[in-house]
């Protein structure tokens, strides 16, 4: 029997019209974040307009498949969770290094080989995952939160570098499509209020077209393209291999927090060892293939779990036809040009609140254990640390250049090693021994 309470079921069953307006808020959510980090690298790199365009289907097939094989398992590879993948831009600025002084085919290498690396931990997590305490996820949650706000901010004004950044028309526009994400969220009723992101976001969208800041053409795009498979042709270099390893560790704490966070917050229940063990294998061996399409690493995607937080739509199917749709708009590109006009500030009104909902996690996660001394100054120092000195990339200087590529302007990797760090050194104290 269809009904709308199965939406709010991992394997409950829902019929195609009401799943894929929940699939599509979820593919809204994390556009244009899954395609900019391919842009801002070919921008800086490749600078060919037409191999980017192809870079940017590619980008959307590889978002495509890793979701799909994160609600439906291959094997171990899989958590069988509503895990929403895309490009990371966690590896951005190492990537822009590699490929301006080693070539795509370098970077491309490193990707393959890292992400081999990255699935076999997966495969082999439950060696090493008692490591990964709560206190590290919920630090590292909170984190990419932290990490993601600017970037909302930055929408919300126009986007940066635009022209009217910060103009009285984005703020309109902007605050408009929040307050109205909010009201949704605050007013509505069942179906309508577990949507209210996609609500708010098409009352933005249609205040954005009215006031004249909608820009689209359908001039010269294809209505059917194939993906371009090995746009670069691979090479194999150690150096630039060990330096990605560094951020697919980084990388696989994202995901175990993510995976935790959705478990935790959406599920109501912790996650299992095979959950986070297959998640974090899809997230390497998918890589791999996001390698193969020349684009670089895969991740969970941080504001797509806010968003299952928020709506507590956790039904794969449904999240699976978001992951359908990501797969049409890299086959048919003009679909992908619907999505890319949707102005900077609306995608700012929607997000600022997500953003805020994963920092919540974070600290809802290890509330539900103990706010102690110790677990205080892990994450106190932690976060202080990694946000303070992630904004003043020049006090790494002092360090040999791959250190200040992986620590400088990443703060979810300062904060991810200094919780480790801090989680093994500090002794623990009565207060929190007695958890």
């Amino acid at each position: 029997m269809n009904t709308t309470d199965n939406l709010y079921k991992l394997d409950g069953k829902v019929n195609v019209g009401k799943a894929i307006p929940f699939g599509l808020q979820h593919v809204l959510a994390m556009f244009v974040a899954n395609v900019t980090p391919i842009i801002i690298l070919a921008g800086v790199v490749i600078q060919d307009p037409v191999l980017t365009a192809r870079l940017v289907q590619n980008a959307m097939i590889v978002a495509g498949i890793g979701t799909l094989v994160q609600l439906y398992p291959v094997w171990r590879i899989g958590s069988r969770l509503p895990v929403v993948m895309g490009i990371s831009f966690t590896f951005l600025s190492l990537s822009i290094a590699i490929a301006s002084s080693q070539g795509m085919g370098t970077l491309m290498g490193a990707v393959i080989a890292g992400g081999i690396v990255e699935g076999l931990l997966g495969l082999f997590a439950r060696y090493w995952m008692k490591i990964i305490t709560p206190i590290i996820a919920a630090t590292v949650v909170s984190g990419i939160g932290f990490s993601l706000l600017p970037i909302a901010a930055n929408s919300f004004a126009g986007g940066q570098g635009a022209a009217d950044f910060g103009s009285s028309q984005n703020w309109i526009v902007g605050t408009v499509t929040l307050l109205s994400c909010l009201g949704f969220q605050v007013f509505a009723k069942g179906y309508l209020k577990s949507l209210s992101i996609l609500c708010g976001l098409v009352i933005g969208y249609a205040l954005a077209a009215i006031m004249g800041m909608v820009d689209i053409s359908f001039e010269g795009v294809e209505v059917v393209a194939l993906p371009k498979f090995v746009p670069f042709r691979p090479e194999f270099h150690l150096g630039a291999i060990l330096s990605i390893i560094c951020i697919y560790l980084v990388s696989a704490t994202e995901t175990i927090g993510d995976t935790s966070d959705i478990c935790e917050s959406a599920l109501k229940r912790g996650a299992k060892p095979g959950e986070i063990s297959g998640s974090i294998a899809c997230d390497g061996f998918i890589s791999t293939v996001a390698g193969l399409f020349g684009c670089t690493p895969i991740t969970s995607f941080s504001q797509n779990a806010g968003l299952l937080t928020m709506t507590h739509v956790v039904n794969r199917f449904a999240i699976g036809c978001g992951a359908a749709i990501m797969l049409v708009a890299g086959l048919f590109p003009v679909f992908g040009t619907i999505l890319t006009s949707i102005p900077q500030p609306v995608l700012g009104g929607c997000t600022i609140m997500m953003f805020g909902s994963i920092i919540y996690s974070g600290f809802y996660m290890i509330s539900k254990r103990r706010f102690g001394k110790r677990n205080m100054k892990i994450m106190s120092l932690s976060l202080s640390i990694g946000l303070g000195f992630s904004q003043v990339p020049a006090v790494f200087n002092v360090f040999p250049g791959m250190v200040k590529t992986v620590f400088a302007e990443n703060c979810v990797a300062i904060i991810f090693i200094l919780a480790l760090l801090l989680d093994l050194v500090l002794p623990e104290e009565k207060e929190d021994m007695a958890e």
